[in-house]
Parts: C-alpha cells; structure tokens; sequence
C-alpha cells in the first residue's frame, strides 16, 4: 500500500502539471461561491416567511366572530376614528395578534433551543414538562396569594418552568443509558402529568381560580387586551435575542464537549443562557397565553427542511415559524366552529399529537 499524499483533483481545464497552490484557490473559490449562494437562499426564504407572518397577522386581525371588511380594517389601523369597528381591531384583535406573533416565536425558538442543547429531535416546552410546571406555579400564585395580574405571577411563572426543567432532566438522566430521547419525553409526560393533575385538582375545588384560569389552562389567546401584551413582551423579547446570539455557540456545542471546548467554546456558559432563555420564553409565553403544546416540537423540524443544522439560521427560521403556525392555529380556531371559538391550544394538539406520534415510531429518529 502506498503511504504517497494523493495529488488533489483537477480542476476544469487543469492539464496535471498545476501548482498545488491554483488547485487550493481553485477549490477555495467554489466552496465561497457555494456559501454565498447557500445565503442569499437562506435570507430569501427568511424574507418570504416574514412577509407570510405580515400576511398571517393581516388574516388575523380581519377575521373575527364580526365580519369587518377589510377595508374598514385598514382603515381603523391606519386612520381611526373611534368607531366600534375601529374599537375591536385596535383594542381587541390588534394586541390578539401581536401576543401570537410573540408567544409563537417564544415558543418555536424554545423548542429548538431544547433538540438542539439536549440533541433529543423530540424535546418541546410541552412534552418536557416546561410549560406544565409554568402553569403549576401560576395556578399556585393565583390560589395561595390572590394574584391575577400577568405582572405579578409572570415571576412564578419562570420559576416553575425552571424548576420542571431541572426535575425532568434529573429523572430522565438516571441510570446507565443517560437522558436518552425517549427517556426525556417520558420524563417530562410523567413530570406534565403530575402537574396537570394539581392545576385540575385546584380549579375543581376553588371557583376562585377557576373562573380566573378556565379557558387560560387550554391556552388561549381570547381576550388577552394590550395591558397584558404590555406587561409581557419585555421577557419575551429578552427571551428571543438572547436565543438569537447564541447560534453559534450551539454549532460548536454539536460537535461535542471536547471539540467545542478545544474550539474556544464554553460549554456550561453556553448551556446556562440557554437555559436562561428557555425559562424566559417557556414562562412568558404560559403566563401570557397558558400552556400550549406542540408548537416547539413542530417548528424545529419545518425550520430544520430550510436551514440544516446549522443554529444561526436554524433559530431566526424557528421564530419566524412559530409565529406563523400559532397566528395561523388562533385565526383557524375562529372559525372552524360556528357560533364560537377554538382554543388556540387545542388547534396546536390536534395538529402536533399526529407529527409526535410519527416522530417517535420513526424506525431511525434522528440524533441532533
């Protein structure tokens, strides 16, 4: 066998007797030409889905239990003047569906967040317990304090998805298999079961929490007025940019622990903003708009089919998908049913519960 380097492969037009150094420069050329048309795509689908978000917001904000004609919508965003048609777009709809634009980006962004850190293709804020432990210490707040203000159980909130995280990993980590994917998933479906049985327990037996948590516990967006989106957005948005900037620090993480580190990267810094980003969103979005389920499971995979792997674009496409799919799901919930709404929640269920199953009885699923 010989031990000789191979020489590199000819480039067009290369007769055997080029430098070593026009072959590399050759090479190198169609590799940047290849990155930047790889870009240019990537940012062109990003433009086009965010000017589907501005088309989803507009349906959004149009369609309602009363029939608005578009006209007049534009109208009442643009030039109001205090009619009642102008009153329902602006002070109903309008925060509506920016809180839906924002929950769903949080939500997306969360989910991704969590396959990419625990490189699990089944992990979301839902099935890992997250958003139930949100809603466990909402329900808390509401029932041992008396506080119904977004503002002051926003802070339970997080605290509850921090704590739900931690207790998931620790029982889904044990043993000498580790936190395997399908371990994680029942982990956190045991951990949410467990939680969802004291949020019923306590709304069945105090009418004070709920009346106060009824249609929130479903997640919901019905009347979530502009206070709430006030009170809410500073989190989330914290949430999202934090998300944002860590792209690259999850690139090198993928790689594993002795690369990444060797790579410069800090692996526990890394893993500490992304946890704080996860509760940040987890926990704003269920203080805001209750637990909804599947929207971090589906997103990372339709924003996976654009982007690859790769977690400085993986992550912007996230948001914007989330965002798309939960405008969409409230929009969809108006009118499927006559004579009422669908829960935001329950629309997210009835299309994620299908895109888990299929993910977990996939022969070969995916490691991230």
């Amino acid at each position: 066998m010989s031990l000789e380097r191979p020489s590199a492969a000819p480039v067009a037009g290369d007769d055997g007797d080029t430098p070593d150094s026009v072959v590399a420069a050759a090479a190198l050329d169609r590799r940047t030409d290849a990155t930047a048309r790889t870009h240019a795509l990537r940012t062109t689908g990003l433009a086009a889905l965010t000017a589907a978000l501005a088309v989803c917001a507009l349906l959004s904000i149009a369609v309602g239990a009363k029939a608005i004609p578009l006209g007049a919508v534009l109208d009442a965003l643009f030039s109001p003047d205090g009619s009642y048609e102008a009153s329902v777009v602006l002070d109903l709809r309008l925060p509506r569906t920016a809180l839906g634009i924002f929950v769903g980006a949080a939500l997306g962004l969360a989910g991704a967040l969590m396959q990419a850190l625990t490189r699990n293709p089944i992990a979301e804020p839902g099935i890992l317990g997250v958003n139930s432990g949100a809603a466990a210490a909402v329900v808390t707040a509401i029932f041992v304090f008396g506080m119904t203000g977004v503002d002051a159980y926003v802070w339970f909130a997080f605290a509850g998805a921090a704590i739900a995280a931690v207790l998931v990993y620790a029982l889904g980590s044990r043993g000498r298999s580790g936190a395997t994917p399908v371990r994680l998933a029942l982990a956190g479906t045991a951990i949410a079961a467990v939680l969802q049985g004291f949020v019923y327990g306590i709304t069945v037996l105090n009418e004070f929490v709920f009346d106060q948590i009824r249609f929130w516990q479903v997640g919901s967006l019905v009347g979530r007025d502009v206070d709430i989106f006030l009170r809410i957005w500073p989190f989330l948005i914290a949430g999202i940019l934090l998300s944002l900037t860590l792209g690259p620090a999850l690139n090198a993480v993928a790689l594993g622990e002795d690369l990444a580190a060797a790579l410069g990267a800090r692996v526990n810094r890394t893993r500490a903003l992304v946890a704080v980003a996860i509760v940040l969103l987890c926990g704003g979005a269920t203080a805001a708009a209750g637990p909804i389920w599947f929207v971090g499971l589906i997103v990372p995979h339709l924003a996976r089919t654009f982007t690859g792997p790769d977690q400085r674009w993986l992550l912007p496409y996230a948001a914007v998908i989330g965002a798309v799919l939960l405008t969409l799901a409230d929009t969809a919930g108006r009118v499927i049913t006559s004579g009422g709404e669908l829960e935001v929640g329950i629309v997210t269920a009835l299309i994620g519960a299908p895109v888990f199953i299929y993910l977990v009885r996939r022969r070969r699923m995916a490691q991230l």
